[in-house]
């Protein structure tokens, strides 16, 4: 209770929003972690390890949010084409590893990094519909399976993604729907229920890790302030699932991706020029 006082009712309405507004965003575009993290790293204690300790309490907050809304869209989850099983093990893999890389690498290299993992997440919403847009040619049909090389090259960028979603995970969504919209591995509805699925169990596991550190003594997790993200979060996932259907999610990510800009010239300027 004494972090939350520490932090002032202000502080913590702002993130109640922000963590409302990110789960409504990722159950439709993906990406809500560009709002909370700067949120989370304005009312943090002025540490060394400030940034580290923001995009962990985020992870942790954001995800059951993430559950909900794949809770919300079960249905479109059905029929998933058996291949797919072969990118889950990267997929957990790969967010182990870049979970542990948060902790085990200093501090001050996340800072740096920070200011072009946002960017990198702001460029990929901004180019989202021209990386994944449907192709002319027909649809793989749900039962066909991909040739080998193809689904081994698919598995080997997921652990890739797997590896950036565990370390900072912005953006990963869009990532994966990149990687295979331009493998050709199906029409991009298909696509959406598999990311769907990879990106929750990412998030899962990189949230677990973090969880697993903090309690075992490591870098501390603020669990006052990812309590109250997980009730924002969820209540954002379910009334943005609702809503999804009403809202072109191209306004939506266009919206998040102007934010994002701005938050990678503030985090450049501050920590390259300042």
């Amino acid at each position: 209770m004494s972090e939350l006082h520490a932090v002032g009712l202000p502080g913590l309405a702002v993130l109640v929003a922000a963590s409302i507004a990110a789960g409504a965003i990722n159950s439709v575009a993906g990406g809500g972690t560009i709002l909370t993290f700067p949120v989370l790293t304005a009312i943090l204690p002025e540490t060394a390890g400030r940034l580290v300790a923001a995009n962990a309490t985020s992870t942790i907050g954001l995800m059951p949010g993430a559950l909900a809304a794949a809770w919300a869209y079960r249905e479109e989850r059905q029929g998933q084409p058996p291949w797919a099983f072969w990118l889950l093990a990267p997929s957990v893999i790969g967010s182990v590893a870049g979970a542990l890389l948060l902790f085990a690498l200093p501090a001050r290299l996340f800072d740096l990094l920070v200011p072009w993992l946002i960017l990198l997440a702001a460029v990929l919403f901004a180019a989202q519909p021209r990386l994944v847009r449907r192709r002319t040619a027909a649809p793989v049909s749900a039962d066909a399976t991909p040739p080998a090389g193809r689904i081994a090259c698919a598995a080997l960028l997921q652990l890739l993604v797997g590896i950036y979603g565990g370390y900072f995970g912005a953006g990963i969504g869009i990532l994966m729907l990149a990687v295979l919209g331009l493998l050709d591995l199906g029409d991009i509805h298909r696509l959406n229920g598999i990311k769907n699925v990879l990106g929750t169990a990412i998030n899962a596991v990189a949230a677990a890790v973090f969880a697993t550190m903090s309690l075992a003594g490591g870098r501390q997790v603020s669990w006052p302030l990812a309590t109250l993200m997980i009730v924002g979060s969820v209540i954002g996932a379910l009334g943005g699932s609702a809503l999804a259907r009403r809202m072109p999610p191209s306004r939506v990510r266009r919206g998040v991706a102007i934010i994002g800009f701005v938050l990678a010239g503030y985090y450049l300027w501050r920590e390259y020029l300042a």
